[in-house]
């Protein structure tokens, strides 16, 4: 009993409750026919918004204040640069796909640039950030829709052991960013900066280095974000990456990492964006008009969110 009682202690755990209960009862009103479909969709949409609130998890964690706005347009970017230049060709998959990463480094750079320079808050200098960048995406693209290459595009849509690819691709970057946050002197540096910047400046941390490294990691996901998903929807959109502004944000928080920063953690990660797909999921089934879904769907994650900031113990 004991160790039940530990186990919701834990703030992440509420959104798997959360997760599960919304499968259940999508499934049951479908008479269970769909159940393997919506479990195969939860997992591979989920997982674009896995790799994005990873990286706003990281950013988050650095304290209040801290938080990248820029996302969706360095996904919009890195999609659309990656893609134009693939041009169509499997050989230049990898190329692509440096080429997005070194936009994720650059993005990341620069935010934080604005950030340091000018002294700037993060919400301020994110948001000026992803207005270049988006426009920049606008210039480049120039209102084509080129297609992925067919072994990247293959790869995107298919699965591995009945397994999504996207939600293996997903897992490996979780658990790259659990062992930073965990095993790594890294995860330690950002948490204390992110209860105290003056105190881990005073222990000698870099702060400044600290910082700078997370906010390219941020945009770096991002960046591999928007590279898989235009390549999954069969080409750049430059809206491709506004829903997930609110949803990298809204992942961290329902997931139960410390808002005011500090403490994080990744299985919060998943259980959010499976539970923020099968809500969604839930409410078409059921036959929700467009404004009782924003409603209920508000409702829903208010409550998921009021239990899982009743435990304190044992965030991770």
């Amino acid at each position: 009993m004991s160790r039940l009682t530990a186990l919701f202690g834990k703030a992440w755990v509420w959104s798997f409750v959360a997760a599960v209960a919304t499968w259940v009862v999508t499934v049951l009103f479908t008479g269970g026919s769909s159940s393997a479909g919506l479990s195969q969709a939860a997992l591979t949409f989920g997982a674009f918004s896995i790799i994005v609130g990873l990286g706003q998890m990281l950013v988050i964690t650095l304290g209040p204040g801290n938080v990248d706005l820029s996302v969706p347009a360095t996904m919009t970017l890195s999609g659309t640069i990656a893609l134009k230049l693939m041009d169509g060709q499997d050989s230049l998959i990898l190329l692509g796909l440096v080429v997005s990463l070194l936009t994720g480094v650059i993005v990341g750079v620069l935010n934080y640039a604005l950030i340091k320079l000018l002294r700037i808050p993060p919400i301020i200098a994110t948001l000026s950030m992803s207005f270049i960048i988006q426009s920049s995406a606008i210039w480049y693209n120039r209102g084509l829709r080129i297609k992925p290459p067919a072994m990247l595009a293959q790869f995107t849509t298919s699965t591995t052991f009945g397994i999504p690819n996207m939600a293996l691709v997903a897992l490996l970057l979780s658990i790259a960013v659990w062992w930073l946050l965990d095993r790594a002197i890294f995860g330690r540096w950002i948490s204390a900066i992110g209860q105290s910047r003056f105190a881990a400046r005073m222990a000698g941390i870099p702060v400044d280095g600290s910082r700078l490294l997370t906010y390219v990691l941020c945009a770096v996901l991002a960046a591999t974000c928007g590279y898989l998903l235009a390549s999954f929807s069969g080409g750049a959109a430059l809206n491709m990456g506004s829903e997930y502004l609110l949803m990298s944000i809204a992942v961290v928080v329902i997931g139960g990492s410390a808002v005011a920063g500090g403490n994080s953690n990744v299985p919060g990660i998943w259980g959010a964006s499976l539970f923020m797909f099968l809500v969604v999921s839930m409410l078409n089934t059921y036959g929700f008009g467009a404004g009782a879904r924003l409603i209920l769907t508000g409702v829903i994650i208010f409550a998921v969110i009021l239990l899982a900031s009743r435990p304190q113990n044992g965030a991770r």
